[in-house]
């Protein structure tokens, strides 16, 4: 039987939500403050978390701050409820790892589709984590003693889960290591002073991150968001540094891969300076598709698009109809489907 904790103060809405749950099938556990509702939460590790925001003692972020703090419950779903909408409290909670977001008054249907959905989307992401060892066998393969090492670094530290959304570090943070991506993904992003948006980087399973900054020994230029749900390695930095003092090998290893960051973001800059919009996006879509091993299908939202080429979200969507109107790909919500790359490599500037 799953367990619920829901965290309210107001009565009514809390006994509304005690009924319906129960009488689905959950054993629900409840609070009216955000203090009793972190000992519960501590306690009883539930299967899935509903607070309010704005709850007597510690307020509804507080809650979740705390509770992405502790390693026991940093990934228990959570949902905010609140009783008004407002974009800045969304963007806030969704940032800080919230999974989503019910405006009251909510119906039934509407409250058990958000917790069945979360945790069932939960219990597959544990399953994923019971493959993130055999993720790592690109770098711990072999025997020399820089690669037994790292194999040991790697191991030897915990993963830390992030959820969609949230941000990983900012710019203006100072890097305390490096981050190896086990599952999951991370883009990179550059904000204007007038609040536009850059995507510079996009990271997925067994990428570092961060590794410029690290060896500079600067703080974050850029701010790394998780695309999905992802778990990550820090590893840290003084042991880095040490591995690629003593091991050329690995240090090889390292300067290929920041080689290769130098080169895309060269590619990047090129495109926005020089590129027509249709030659821009046909540069990358086949980038996007060479880092996925030259995948045809591509997950990728028209926003993330428009922030990767330096485009207006609407741009992007007239091109992409272009394309698809050629019969150069198909388009289904996120996903593109490159069904002729040859016209892509050949488009006109």
């Amino acid at each position: 039987m799953k367990t619920i904790l829901i965290i309210e103060d107001n009565f009514d809405i809390r006994e509304s939500c005690i009924e319906i749950l129960e009488l689905s099938g959950y054993r629900v556990l409840q609070a009216d403050n955000g203090k009793l509702g972190l000992k519960l939460a501590l306690q009883h590790h539930p299967d899935l978390i509903l607070c309010d925001i704005m709850i007597p003692e510690i307020d509804g972020y507080g809650v979740l701050y705390v509770l992405n703090k502790n390693d026991n419950t940093a990934d228990i779903p959570f949902i905010f409820l609140t009783g008004k909408y407002d974009l800045i409290d969304f963007r806030k909670g969704m940032e800080m790892g919230a999974d989503d977001y019910l405006i009251k008054p909510f119906d039934n249907i509407d409250l058990l589709h958000a917790i069945e959905t979360r945790i069932s989307k939960h219990l597959r992401q544990r399953s994923y984590q019971s493959t993130t060892l055999e993720n790592r066998r690109k770098f711990v393969s072999g025997t020399n003693k820089g690669i037994l090492e790292l194999k040991e670094l790697v191991t030897g530290h915990s993963i830390k889960r992030i959820k969609k959304k949230q941000i990983l570090y900012c710019e203006g943070d100072t890097p305390s290591g490096l981050y190896l991506i086990a599952e999951g993904s991370i883009k990179t992003i550059k904000t204007t002073e007038d609040g536009r948006q850059l995507i510079t980087g996009r990271y997925k399973v067994n990428d570092y991150i961060n590794l410029n900054t690290l060896l500079l020994d600067e703080e974050y230029t850029e701010t790394a968001e998780a695309i999905e749900n992802t778990s990550v390695y820090l590893l840290p930095k003084d042991q880095i540094i040490s591995l690629l003092n003593n091991h050329p090998d690995i240090s090889s290893d390292i300067i290929r891969i920041l080689s290769y960051h130098i080169h895309e973001k060269e590619e990047q800059m090129l495109e926005l300076a020089y590129q027509s919009v249709r030659k821009r996006m046909a540069s990358i879509l086949l980038r996007l598709s060479k880092k996925l091993h030259d995948t045809q299908e591509i997950v990728i939202s028209r926003d993330e698009l428009g922030a990767i080429a330096g485009m207006a979200v609407e741009t992007v969507s007239r091109t992409l109809t272009d394309f698809k109107c050629e019969g150069i790909l198909e388009k289904n919500g996120d996903l593109i489907k490159l069904l002729n790359t040859e016209k892509l490599k050949k488009m006109k500037n």
